[in-house]
């Protein structure tokens, strides 16, 4: 341990099978950057998993490769992005490794820098998200050019390219003229579910749960509607809040001044593990991102596909892959207007049809077999390991 880094170490080997993947968040959450690092290792490849040591990090000891975690002295602002890049580019620079798989832009430029002075080393980039169109950076051109430079300098430096959705890679793939694959953010098949009950959670066993979770509940996703809907629903429901984001602190005051406590209950965030037991517990689950810019437009929000994975019917933003998949697959409704009355009017509809719902759990478990990690990964196979 250093005074601004903490390493769990294993051995990291320097040939030909070797893969260093960056990503600017807390590692302990991002199911998709964890799953990325299992099917490398399980592949033989030396897997070294680059990021952040936050004040609230969870310990992660019981990984089978090597993490670096890094503390930084700014967390936020572009002070924060040009320390983190200039860490990133001495540790990619100094750690010599066949592959870099870069997670978002933000953490791109390092790599493209890293791959640029080493032209060897195989550079993939996964765009998680429409980038430089993500609601912060609407306000801010300064920032915004800065990051369409970023992204318009290294792309070409990229070997491989994947994103999450079809529509991202549409025009992604149209704008660089660079093929992007989809590779989109599933678990892995639920062979068993959790034994766990809700009185082993401390959950109401006699009220219908509702459950909105993700890492990402910020404004203008849909959580304010959500919280507003419980006052007028009708049914005896729990409005279960899993996760963390900018909005939870407006939402718990929300909440306490209209006094919604007994009907909104907010949990941090939890390991995969952990939060999969609430999951397979709740009767509903909400995906509720609006349509205030492209990124959200064009979002396939992780929770979906843990959602189907649990088994339990969804309630979603009438977005275009979110439309794709709930209509595919028949695993519940869009919502009809983004509205916390028309959002409360549905939700009442949907748990007084137990019918309906029992028809939605059964396709869900349907659509698990294919909407899973197993069966995505397939596309990785096309890269020259």
């Amino acid at each position: 341990m250093t005074n601004n880094s903490i390493f769990v170490h294993r051995t990291m080997s320097t040939g030909s099978k070797s893969i260093i993947v960056p990503v600017i968040n807390d590692l302990c959450t991002d199911q998709r950057v964890l799953r990325l690092c299992a099917w490398w290792h399980a592949r033989g490849y030396a897997v070294t998993l680059y990021g952040r040591l936050l004040p609230g990090s969870l310990p992660m000891n019981d990984l089978p490769y090597r993490i670096v975690r890094k503390k930084h002295f700014f967390n936020t602002g572009m002070l924060f992005y040009a320390e983190y890049s200039i860490r990133l580019s001495i540790f990619l620079l100094q750690n010599k490794s066949a592959w870099i798989w870069s997670n978002d832009l933000d953490t791109l430029p390092a790599s493209a820098l890293a791959k640029r002075l080493s032209p060897g080393r195989k550079l993939v980039y996964d765009s998680h998200e429409l980038f430089t169109e993500v609601p912060e950076l609407q306000h801010n051109a300064f920032a915004r050019n800065v990051w369409l430079f970023f992204e318009q300098w290294c792309i070409p430096a990229v070997d491989h390219a994947f994103t999450v959705n079809k529509s991202i890679a549409d025009i992604y793939t149209k704008k660089y003229g660079k093929p992007f694959r989809i590779l989109r953010n599933m678990p892995y098949r639920l062979k068993q579910k959790p034994a766990a009950t809700r009185a082993d959670l401390g959950l109401p066993a006699e009220k219908k749960i509702i459950l909105l979770q993700g890492s990402g509940i910020n404004v203008q996703r849909g959580a304010e509607e959500a919280v507003e809907a419980m006052k007028y629903l009708q049914t005896d429901a729990l409005l279960l809040i899993i996760g963390s984001g900018d909005v939870i602190p407006q939402l718990k005051s929300y909440v306490t001044k209209n006094e919604l406590q007994d009907k909104v209950w907010f949990l941090p965030r939890k390991p995969f593990s952990e939060l999969l037991k609430y999951t397979v517990n709740a009767d509903i689950g909400l995906s509720l991102d609006k349509d205030t810019n492209l990124n959200y437009r064009y979002s396939l929000p992780n929770k979906i596909f843990d959602y189907i994975q649990a088994g339990i019917p969804v309630l979603v933003s009438d977005l275009p892959e979110l439309r794709r998949i709930v209509t595919e697959y028949n695993v519940g409704e869009v919502l009809q207007e983004h509205s916390s009355r028309q959002l409360a009017a549905q939700l009442d509809t949907m748990l007084a049809s137990p019918g309906r719902l029992n028809e939605w759990r059964t396709n869900a478990e349907s659509a698990a077999r294919i909407l899973c990690r197993e069966e995505e990964e397939k596309v990785l196979e096309s890269l020259p390991l």
